[in-house]
């Protein structure tokens, strides 16, 4: 429970700023009221992003105590200032040609609209998270170095692939190409464009971490900093986050329009990922459990499909969440089965 202490005091604290702003609003029942949704809205955030906690874990157990540190102190201010408030607004300001503070006063003051803005250009945001999940999935299973198959043959002859480096490129323009024909005429050009530059973003980040890489491997000196491969690494792991993040974002304002209380639950929910992906990296729980990373992924493929699905339909968010835990827990599952088989055969 060590690990989980500083995600209890926050929710505490959020919860806490959650019924001062309640109340303040509408006394002890706005109160009641914000305290209830920021608590929904921290458990919804945790079970859409239990597979980004592993996935964050399996790229954290490889960095040094300097750069896990860092992810987990000035990456939290990012994932949940920067992603779960700051980037809302910067999208509503782009939108609707507003600086930042007529549209945080918007935010406060008629959250109604500014949750209309926001909804309004949900075709993009989706399209560029999506796409950058996507090529997270496609690299995983294209992984020719990837020895445990989950899925066994299906898994290891896709695998394979692998030696042909842009298959995941070339499937996510595909997908992305398909999904422009899902939205209104107005919109293709700039769905198009933002699932291109998920693209870019994705490539430029594995760019900046070979490239780094190749300095460490030649020994030229570019810092301890650099030398541990973690700017790369955070960059990845923080715009994995937002591609996350922003999904519950507008999820969140299906249930409540008031930007205070979505950031304070959302909050909760980024303390307690955060939490996870400390304990599975401390635990070795990634090591003891298999398949773990393997249904992760899983998730993330299928949360990247949802994204695009989004633009044209409605996918509610706890089958969004559901089907994430499912493919945990079913991973988790094959994980303890492959553990006793390997102790049997060891006998």
């Amino acid at each position: 429970m060590k690990h989980f202490r500083f995600s209890f005091l926050i929710t505490l604290v959020c919860l806490g700023l959650a019924a001062y702003w309640g109340y303040i609003h509408s006394g002890v029942g706005g109160a009641v009221t914000a305290v209830s949704i920021a608590a929904i809205l921290g458990v919804m955030e945790i079970s859409l992003s239990f597979d980004n906690a592993v996935v964050n874990a399996s790229v954290l157990k490889n960095w040094n105590a300097f750069w896990q540190s860092i992810f987990l102190t000035v990456g939290i201010l990012i994932a949940v200032f920067g992603m779960r408030l700051v980037f809302p607004l910067v999208i509503v300001a782009q939108a609707a040609d507003l600086g930042m503070l007529e549209v945080w006063n918007l935010a406060l003051n008629d959250p109604k609209q500014f949750s209309t803005h926001l909804i309004n250009h949900h075709a993009e945001v989706a399209a560029f998270g999506g796409v950058f999940l996507l090529l997270v999935f496609l690299n995983f299973i294209f992984d020719e170095d990837k020895e445990l198959h989950w899925m066994g043959n299906v898994e290891e002859k896709l695998a394979a692939f692998g030696k042909v480096g842009s298959v995941p490129i070339l499937l996510a323009l595909l997908v992305v190409i398909f999904s422009v024909s899902m939205v209104e005429e107005a919109k293709r050009f700039v769905v198009l464009m933002a699932g291109v530059w998920g693209i870019i973003v994705y490539v430029g980040v594995d760019f900046i971490s070979g490239l780094l890489e190749k300095e460490e491997e030649t020994d030229v000196n570019i810092g301890a900093v650099v030398k541990g491969g973690g700017i790369g690494g955070f960059l990845y792991l923080e715009v994995l986050d937002a591609s996350f993040s922003f999904d519950g974002v507008i999820g969140a304002f299906a249930i409540t329009n008031d930007v205070v209380i979505i950031m304070l639950g959302l909050a909760i929910g980024a303390m307690f990922v955060r939490s996870m992906t400390v304990y599975l990296v401390k635990q070795g729980t990634l090591e003891e459990f298999v398949y773990l990373e393997h249904g992760a992924h899983y998730a993330i493929g299928i949360l990247a499909l949802i994204m695009f699905a989004s633009m044209k339909y409605h996918i509610p968010e706890i089958f969004t969440g559901l089907i994430g835990v499912a493919f945990i827990v079913a991973s988790l599952w094959s994980s303890i089965k492959h553990k006793r088989q390997s102790v049997a055969e060891s006998k």
